[in-house]
């Protein structure tokens, strides 16, 4: 998500629901923090998995907004190994973003953890760490470092099936981890010709200036990723073509057909989807998908709430057609689902 204020995940006015629902099969989930090496970017990070306890089920991630998803906290991880999925939130967003999709892919055998990115998160909006935007795949990286060592966490993983997914600059994140190489000299010449200003908006902001790549520009990537999705991303320009080439990490990209304003989907996933290896990638637009159309699942009266707030943020509760969001999400899973089946199965 690029706009700050059409990216906000509603934080702190709304406080945690603790509504209790059923689940098809049990879901156990904990938050846990991560500290720095360096000390100067510690990582809050969320982690579904499958677990056998039966203890109280309670919606987690839910808020006078947003709907929740039924989970058992702090639950014993089941004993066999899992493939593992990597989450990245939009500017703006949180862990709570792709929620949904976690509790989907937890339900089909997979572990799924999700960190709050320093700078671009709701929970964390420092200047500082958002202009340092080379971090975020490192983020990621780290979240799989402390997975796979410490199986008290979610369980065992297995270190040779682990995909990352990600919405709007999580999309960019979860690319840029899978080895595409950004160009901050490529992204503002391209910016010159106003190709997608909502992007090009936020470069001072995330650090993309001239002169001032050299992390930026070199390889964030992590070898351990065996598959990426990416949702209606952005700042996709900025890869150079001959990355996205030589790309060899099977990719599924999709966009959003109803452009929210100055972000094409065309312009942002189908330069991926033209540069990308045709035998290994492949670009599904959907049609009646918005940008926000990937967040969760909105309560009724939500853009009323939102818009009493804050005028013009409830957008983020729409989406382009006649189908609900929840159709959405479950093509979106589908085609998640069957894409990760082939290459990293859950067991």
């Amino acid at each position: 998500m690029l706009k700050p204020l059409l990216t906000l995940v509603l934080p702190a006015m709304f406080s945690i629901s603790i509504s209790v629902a059923q689940a098809a099969e049990a879901i156990g989930f904990r938050e846990t923090e991560l500290p720095d090496a360096v000390g100067d970017r510690p990582l809050h990070v969320s982690i579904w998995y499958p677990t056998s306890d039966d203890g109280p089920i309670v919606a987690v991630g839910e808020n006078r907004v947003f709907y929740g998803i039924p989970a058992i906290k702090n639950a014993h991880p089941t004993k066999d190994a899992h493939s593992l999925v990597v989450l990245s939130h939009g500017y703006g967003g949180s862990w709570r973003n792709l929620g949904w999709l976690a509790s989907e892919l937890v339900h089909r055998g997979y572990v799924v953890a999700a960190p709050d990115h320093p700078g671009t998160t709701t929970f964390n909006k420092s200047p500082a760490e958002a202009a340092r935007l080379w971090q975020r795949p490192h983020d990621l990286s780290r979240v799989i470092d402390a997975l796979v060592k410490d199986p008290s966490l979610a369980g065992t993983i297995e270190p040779a099936r682990i995909a990352a997914i990600g919405h709007s600059l999580g999309g960019w994140t979860v690319t840029a981890l899978a080895g595409a190489r950004f160009s901050t000299g490529l992204f503002t010449r391209d910016c010159k010709t106003h190709s997608s200003p909502r992007a090009c908006a936020l470069s001072a902001e995330l650090g993309i200036v001239p002169g001032g790549g050299s992390e930026l520009d070199g390889d964030l990537s992590d070898a351990r990723i065996g598959a990426v999705v990416s949702l209606d991303l952005g700042l996709a320009r900025g890869f150079t073509p001959e990355s996205l080439a030589a790309f060899h990490v099977p990719a599924l990209i999709i966009g959003a057909g109803v452009d929210i304003g100055d972000m094409p989907a065309r312009l942002e996933s189908g330069y991926l989807a033209a540069n990308l290896p045709t035998a290994t990638s492949s670009y599904v637009e959907i049609a009646d998908a918005m940008h926000f159309s990937f967040m969760q699942l909105c309560k009724p009266g939500a853009v009323a709430l939102i818009e009493e707030e804050t005028p013009g943020d409830g957008i983020v509760c729409k989406d382009g057609g006649t189908r609900d969001r929840e159709a959405i999400h479950r093509q979106v899973s589908d085609l998640i689902i069957a894409f990760l089946a082939r290459a990293i199965p859950p067991k």
